[in-house]
This record gives structure tokens, sequence and C-alpha cells, in this order.
């Protein structure tokens, strides 16, 4: 069930969403907003931060208005894609990284073999990640890292949904071949 801000508002009601709410709900999103585009930028942290600031100040000052068609979230990761986009035009940045290895080792601290396993599978699965073509990739990481659905995640990549399904079902083929055929 989703929460009174993440409900879309209907153009016809005239409302629209005061400040406050606004930043409320900028705040909440903030994580996966960041996550978001972190892969919006090949896992160049700097970049991300950069995006996601250019995406607020975007929003912040009115020239990304949320109109209701969509849920906030799908609206929000749209900016934040649109802006990463703009931004690596319009600076021609190099990709540095593939995908952004996230997550700090867990309080419980596994041993080093078990460290080791879940690194090399983390740089296998990031390799295999970064070998897709873009558009598989973007769908891949909007459905599995932000629990959008495929729907959700063809708004936010701006196609149909008959191509993202295209685009999920494609990718998740090529990622179970190109891990299945690397050597561990």
């Amino acid at each position: 069930m989703r929460s009174p801000l993440e409900t879309p508002i209907s153009d016809t009601t005239e409302r629209a969403m005061s400040p406050e709410a606004l930043e409320l709900e900028l705040d909440r999103l903030h994580p996966a907003a960041f996550g978001w585009a972190i892969a919006c930028c090949a896992g160049d942290r700097a970049a991300a931060e950069d995006a996601l600031q250019a995406s607020y100040l975007k929003i912040l000052d009115g020239r990304a208005r949320f109109d209701g068609r969509a849920s906030f979230r799908t609206w929000l990761f749209a900016v934040v894609r649109n802006t990463a986009a703009e931004l690596r035009r319009r600076a021609a940045l190099r990709r540095l990284l593939p995908l952004a290895v996230l997550g700090a080792t867990p309080d419980g601290r596994p041993d080093p073999a078990t460290v080791l396993a879940r690194a090399d599978a983390t740089r296998r699965l990031t390799a295999a990640l970064a070998a897709l073509p873009r558009r598989q990739r973007e769908v891949l990481h909007l459905v599995f890292y932000q629990d959008l659905t495929i729907a959700e995640a063809a708004e936010v990549a701006g196609v149909s949904l008959g191509t993202a399904r295209t685009h999920y079902e494609r990718g998740k083929a090529a990622l179970k071949k190109l891990l299945k055929d690397e050597p561990e």
C-alpha cells in the first residue's frame, strides 16, 4: 500500500505538493535516490552527488515539477536520471567504475574466506552488469536494487512497458550467461 505522499496527485484536483511535504518526501527518498544516482553515474560517487544536488535544485526552484501522473518516487528517479545524463553530456564525463560496490562490512565480521568470496562474487556481478547494454543495466538496477516494478522502471527509463520488459528479460538472460561462462 502506498503512503499518501506516494499516491499520484491528480491534475484535476489542482492540489500542489506543499514545500514541507516536498521536503519530507525528498528526505525520505534520499537514500534510494542517491543509490539510483550512483547507478546513473556509473558508480562515480562524486558525479552522483553532483547529479543529485542538481536534481534537488531543479525540483526546489521549480524547473522540475511533480505533476502527479506517476508516483513521486518514479518521478524523482526520472529527474535524477535525466539530470545525470545532462551532466554527463555537458561535462563529457568518462565512466570510471561500472557500479559502486556499496555497503560496509557487517558488525558480526565474517571470517576472511567469506569476505573474499563475497568480494569475488561482487566483482563478478559488477563486471557482468557493466558488460550489459545501458538500458538493460538500468532496468535491472531499478527493479532489483530500487524495488521498482517493471512499469515504474519503464517510466524512469523513458521507454514503453514492452520495451522495459524486453530489456529486463534480455538483461537477466545475458547476466546469467555472463556469470555462467566466466571462470571463477
